[in-house]
């Protein structure tokens, strides 16, 4: 079987290393550079990985996606380092914090090693994490940080390994009839076509004459010159900011901008009002003096649901697209799946993109939040 990946981010190129591991013969084209910041999704993803997910299909998919990454820690350039991941809300967010307290039991029904956190107990555990003002808090340690440019990069070259041709620098286009990408030298045919092209592939199905419904959409960090020690990842639901170590710095982020974003003209640097109040959540969260180095703008990709749309679109065309701001983290466990459909296996029946007629009209909305979901 003869399939072509477009797309060589988190997704892509863990789809095709996996569909050449079973057998398929794997092109993967990517218009840029494997793993690159000039990108808008995985380059500059903010490398956050954790399993707490309270719906089971998502916590299976973050457990085995948790797994693998550890399996592959140590290939080339790319390191995953073991951090816990808490995220607490405030006193007087009566809201998030019964949420947080509903949520927990049920994560862990999915067999995932959370726990819940008093006040007390979140100062004892963690004494970087400025405690004071919270609420309630929960932790799981089945979770960790990277660099997430090194990720592609060494699944790319493990891809090569087992047999994917891996060209870069390509603007592809997409050709449903017959079903196959044009390189720009004239439609080369495939048995399979995979699109994973980050918030480049509505665009790319468009130009096919094939809607999807997901839009792209901003969101912006910001990296320290240095932070305390011991801290591990945070999100400040009531902020709506979250914090994790990066070496010797401090990455900060979410700044979601709810429109649309057009894929060709964006502005790829943070905003000066992201800057000062994610700086100012992330102070008083750890207490401590921080400096900002640089701030910069990512894209992520939403969907109506707010759930993926990661399986066969028409016939022999597949999708990944819409992860609302966990595709990295979840890139190991939904290329797994992704790639076991292509092959003729099932796949995610909730991720199903055939669920949308692509023409649906709605709102973006936060991807990293605890909401009544």
């Amino acid at each position: 079987m003869r399939v072509c990946v477009v797309g060589g981010g988190a997704v892509g190129v863990t789809t095709a290393y996996d569909l050449a591991r079973e057998g398929a013969d794997v092109t993967l084209v990517e218009r840029g550079e494997i793993g690159s910041r000039k990108a808008g999704s995985t380059g500059r993803a903010a490398g956050v990985v954790y399993d707490a997910f309270s719906d089971r299909v998502d916590a299976e998919i973050a457990r085995r996606s948790v797994e693998r990454f550890r399996e592959l820690s140590g290939a080339g350039e790319f390191e995953f380092h073991d951090t816990a991941y808490l995220w607490l809300a405030r006193e007087g967010d009566r809201k998030r914090e019964r949420l947080i307290r509903e949520q927990v039991p049920r994560m862990r029904e999915h067999g995932l090693g959370v726990e819940l956190l008093a006040p007390d107990e979140l100062a004892e555990r963690f004494p970087a994490v400025h405690a004071d003002d919270v609420a309630v808090a929960a932790v799981t340690t089945d979770a960790g940080c990277t660099d997430p440019g090194t990720y592609p990069r060494a699944v790319a070259e493990r891809a090569r390994e087992a047999g994917v041709e891996v060209r870069t620098g390509v603007e592809a286009r997409l050709s449903t009839d017959p079903l196959g990408v044009d390189p720009g030298s004239g439609v080369e045919a495939f048995d399979r076509v995979v699109v994973a092209a980050g918030a480049w592939t509505k665009r790319l199905l468009a130009d096919a004459g094939v809607p999807v419904a997901m839009k792209p959409y901003r969101v912006q960090a910001l990296r320290t010159t240095d932070r305390p020690a011991d801290v591990p990842m945070v999100y400040d639901a009531t902020a709506g900011v979250y914090l994790r170590p990066w070496g010797d710095r401090l990455l900060v982020g979410d700044g979601t901008e709810l429109v649309e974003s057009d894929t060709e003209r964006w502005d790829r640097d943070g905003d000066p009002s992201f800057v000062a109040s994610a700086h100012d959540c992330a102070t008083h969260r750890l207490d401590a003096d921080l400096d900002v180095a640089e701030a910069w703008a990512g894209l992520c990709t939403a969907t109506p649901d707010r759930d993926p749309l990661c399986g066969e679109l028409r016939e022999g065309l597949f999708v990944a697209t819409g992860w609302q701001g966990h595709g990295f983290m979840r890139a190991p466990g939904i290329a797994e799946r992704l790639a076991g459909e292509v092959l003729g296996g099932e796949g995610v029946e909730w991720f199903d993109p055939r669920r949308f007629s692509g023409d649906e009209a709605f709102e973006i909305s936060e991807g990293m939040a605890v909401d009544d979901r």
